[in-house]
Parts: C-alpha cells; structure tokens; sequence
C-alpha cells in the first residue's frame, strides 16, 4: 500500500524568500522543494464530496495509464478578518481544519489507491490558486477536479470552471 505525507499544514508559515538572496530562483526552489517520484503526476481536489470522489476515481485510472503518481491537493478553509475585524485589506485568518488527517486515514485505508503510489498535500486558500501552484511546483501533467453542482458555485463561479480559465495545464473536469 502506497503511503500519504502531509506538506505544509495550513497553520505553517510558509517561507518568504530572501529578497537580497544572489539566485532567487535557488530560494524559490527551495520552498518549494517536492519529492521527484511525483514530478510529472496527477493532481486532483479532494474534498471527500461525491464529486471530489469520482474525480478522485478518475485521476487514479490517469495516473495508472501515464505511470506517474498521484498528488491528492486538500484545501483547507481560510476566512477574511475583514469579516470580523471591519478592515479594508483582506487579512486571512487560517482556521484549523483537521478535515486533511481525517480525508488521509480515510485514504490510507481505500483499496483503490493501492495500485498507484500517491501523497496527500494540505494547503490553505483559494482553491484554484492552490491547485494551480501544486501543478507547477510537481510539474504535473494534468488537474482534476469534479464539478460543483451547489448555489455557492453557480453565484462565485464553480472552481473547475476559474481553474480551467486560468490554468497553465490541462484540467479535466469530471461530472
């Protein structure tokens, strides 16, 4: 059975690179750094909906026919201050979402995943962003993502949808 590591909880600060560094280039990849075996993989949302699950299912038989492995991308939630506090910037607070351990236990035990190595990847904020920076940082070869079928999607535009518009790589949208 393939394992899961968690990368870069959403309480983590992540790194800002050193504007006086000689190479930024060296510091931007070291924040970045990502495990080579899943260069040139699958990245899919996941959320534990139907929808993230049948894109879960789709990306598995993706990644099984390329060979590459799989990056499961959970987002986690992040709310503006602004909501609370009145502040003009947005200012975004990371709430605790231990939603990522459960989705990993609950993978860690799914018998599908047993034929395609595969990590779990935590991140916090816009979903699309964080999908999008996933997918460059392991230079996969394609996003999956499922559709939104909610009200919240059809009134801010439904992620697949964002993603698809802006991505810098294919992005299968699975019903």
């Amino acid at each position: 059975m393939a394992g899961h590591e968690f990368f870069e909880p959403a309480d983590r600060k992540r790194p800002v690179a050193d504007p006086t560094a000689a190479d930024p280039r060296a510091a931007e990849e070291s924040r970045h750094a990502c495990d080579p075996a899943f260069r040139h993989g699958v990245v899919v949302g996941f959320d534990g909906s139907t929808s993230s699950e049948r894109a879960l299912a789709y990306a598995i038989g993706m990644a099984q026919r390329l060979g590459s492995g799989l990056i499961i991308v959970h987002v986690a939630n992040r709310l503006p201050t602004t909501v609370w506090a009145g502040c003009e910037p947005p200012v975004f607070v990371d709430v605790p979402d231990h939603r990522t351990e459960v989705l990993g236990l609950e993978l860690a035990c799914a018998d599908h995943l047993t034929e395609v190595p595969w990590i779990l990847v935590e991140r916090g904020g816009d979903i699309c962003h964080e999908l999008e920076e996933v997918g460059r940082e392991y230079e996969a070869d394609a996003i999956v993502v499922g559709s939104t079928h909610g009200i919240a999607g059809r009134i801010f535009g439904s992620v697949a949808g964002r993603l698809a518009k802006r991505a810098k790589r294919p992005v299968v949208v699975v019903p």
